[in-house]
């Protein structure tokens, strides 16, 4: 195999973020390798790899549209806060983002420029090793990469096109709705038409292809090849990610498989050992929970975000609610408000649930969204801030195998594995079916732990659930609740179910509540692409405000309560 001169620009991340806080601290304290390198060697191919892994999540955006944070303005009267950022409140209005600067964390452009670089690292590379070798696929030598670098490509669209466009419905509707450049290829002009055919894809067109570079790479990722595997795309995350993927494709078989392939014969032993992590200080507990040799932990990303920042500004949190407001109390749903077969708090968050004031009324957050700091300067106390989240986990795709059995028909296979999850919460009691149809008795506006789902309005290929089933649909997406909070994939169940949304806000100046709803078909789902694709030639979102079907005011509609 002979190697070509292949240059291209690499800016080497943070990827490689030990575990323990001084070691973190360490690493991100060094300068980023930037320079013109020579791809001419497997390392290098793995090297470029690493800085394709975004250094942005959609976290803070997916959480303020969502239903697990409230306005703290209207829960508690007398306050009167500002957003910590603006974008956050049209993102918890669900306007059009646009109020950010070029580089401000955790905004559409960052999560639009992040993945898109690391798209095009994996063209860049994916192009080096079609030089490098006749059939890289079969070539030992890069083989590994190839796998790797079409993985990640997948999944970088995958997230791409769950934020910007439309869920996947069924392969009919969805060929009709737009949905994100899907880009594989090396580019080589300055300023790309991004509106011509071979960029401008459907979602089911972008699921298609999400498709076939998974299934491209999937068996050909080697963990041996890396020195951290937590901190890449290997076997157990590529694996997880083809579970959630086809479990939102509704291909429930395929979904089933992959979960099994990295769950393994003893899924409980693969779980978050949280009876282990000592509560003596929130760095012990972050650095546990971050550990990238815990089975659980199947993907780490290392990211610049202030989440942790903006949930410490008080103006949205989770908390106790109002009644006078019809606020559900999200604390109750996550964290204290109990499940099936516990009472109370969740077992495991013991000790670990923090709180900006006395009570919870102005917002409390568990520990895994606390920063590390990268200093800049030391002396004058100036740097970066980061949190690592965690793309795949084995408790996610343990949720993702339970939903995907129940679809199956395996309702008892389903509760084995939510049994699995809450004996791994440090829940004693016996999960039953009892149990569910207790919890999840009645109706979405009696019940707060019940999610206003619309799955058949959304495609009629959806399957229809038996009463039973239907709770422990209800329960699988509780517990995905809890799971993933301060992930932003809840939004990804309420975009995938048609899950309804109601949010309640006042502004820092306003006396008034402003009650609005977001039901299954409200165009606003979708977040408006940002302003510098717009500029690049880019169409842009139609977020017009009535949903598809008609006026729907008797649904959904600004309510301004004096």
């Amino acid at each position: 195999m002979k190697f070509n001169d292949i240059k291209i620009f690499m800016l080497a991340g943070v990827m490689g973020c030990a575990t323990l806080f001084s070691a973190c601290s360490d690493k991100l304290d060094e300068e980023p390798d930037s320079r013109w390198i020579k791809i001419d060697s497997s390392e290098k191919l793995g090297r470029l790899l690493t800085s394709a892994y975004p250094s942005s999540v959609p976290a803070v955006i997916c959480e303020l549209m969502g239903d697990n944070l409230v306005d703290n303005n209207v829960v508690v009267p007398a306050t009167h806060k500002d957003p910590f950022a603006l974008f956050h409140e049209e993102a918890y209005k669900w306007q059009d983002i646009n109020s950010y600067s070029s580089g401000e964390d955790d905004t559409p452009l960052e999560i639009w420029d992040k993945y898109y670089f690391g798209i095009a690292t994996c063209n860049h590379a994916i192009a080096a090793m079609e030089k490098m070798s006749s059939n890289p696929a079969t070539d030992p030598e890069v083989s590994a990469w190839w796998g790797e670098a079409h993985v990640l490509r997948a999944y970088l669209h995958f997230i791409l096109v769950n934020v910007f466009a439309e869920a996947y419905k069924d392969e009919t509707q969805s060929a009709q709705d737009w949905g994100i450049p899907y880009v594989t290829t090396v580019e080589e002009v300055v300023r790309v038409d991004y509106s011509k055919p071979e960029y401008r894809k459907h979602v089911n067109e972008v699921y298609q292809l999400i498709e076939k570079d998974l299934l491209e790479g999937i068996g050909l990722i080697d963990d041996s090849k890396y020195k951290v595997p937590a901190y890449h795309f290997n076997r157990n995350a590529a694996y997880a990610f083809a579970a959630r993927f086809y479990l939102f494709k509704r291909d429930y078989q395929n979904s089933l498989k992959y979960a099994d392939r990295a769950l393994g014969s003893n899924p409980a032993s693969s779980l978050r050992k949280w009876a282990s992590m000592s509560a003596n200080t929130i760095n012990t507990l972050l650095n546990a929970y971050n550990d990238e040799k815990a089975a659980c932990n199947y993907l780490l990303l290392t990211t610049y975000s202030l989440q942790d920042r903006m949930l410490s500004a008080c103006r949205y949190a989770i908390n106790s609610g109002s009644t006078a407001e019809n606020v559900p109390a999200t604390k109750d749903i996550l964290y204290e408000g109990g499940g099936p077969n516990w009472n109370g708090r969740v077992p495991a968050f013991d000790g670990k649930i923090y709180r900006w004031n006395e009570g919870s009324e102005y917002g409390s957050w568990l520990f895994r969204v606390y920063e590390y700091f990268e200093y800049t300067n030391k002396i004058a106390g100036i740097g970066f801030v980061h949190i690592i989240y965690q793309p795949f986990t084995a408790e996610e795709t343990l949720l993702c195998r339970a939903e995907a059995k129940l679809y199956l028909g395996d309702r008892a296979g389903a509760l084995q594995d939510l049994g699995f999850w809450t004996a791994s919460k440090q829940i004693d009691n016996e999960l039953t079916q009892a149990g569910i149809d207790r919890k999840y008795a009645g109706t979405p506006d009696k019940n707060i732990y019940l999610s206003d789902i619309h799955p058949q309005q959304m495609s009629s290929e959806f399957k229809t659930l038996a009463d039973e089933d239907y709770r422990v649909l209800q329960c699988i997406l509780h517990f995905r609740r809890i799971e993933t909070m301060f992930e932003g994939q809840r939004w990804f169940d309420i975009k995938r179910y048609g899950i309804t949304v109601h949010h309640a806000y006042r502004g820092p100046l306003e006396y008034k509540v402003t009650h609005d709803y977001l039901p299954w078909n409200d165009k606003r789902r979708i977040v408006q692409i940002p302003y510098n694709a717009i500029d690049a030639g880019y169409p842009s979102t139609d977020r017009a405000l009535t949903p598809v079907g008609g006026d729907d005011s008797s649904i959904r509609g600004y309510q301004v309560v004096e």
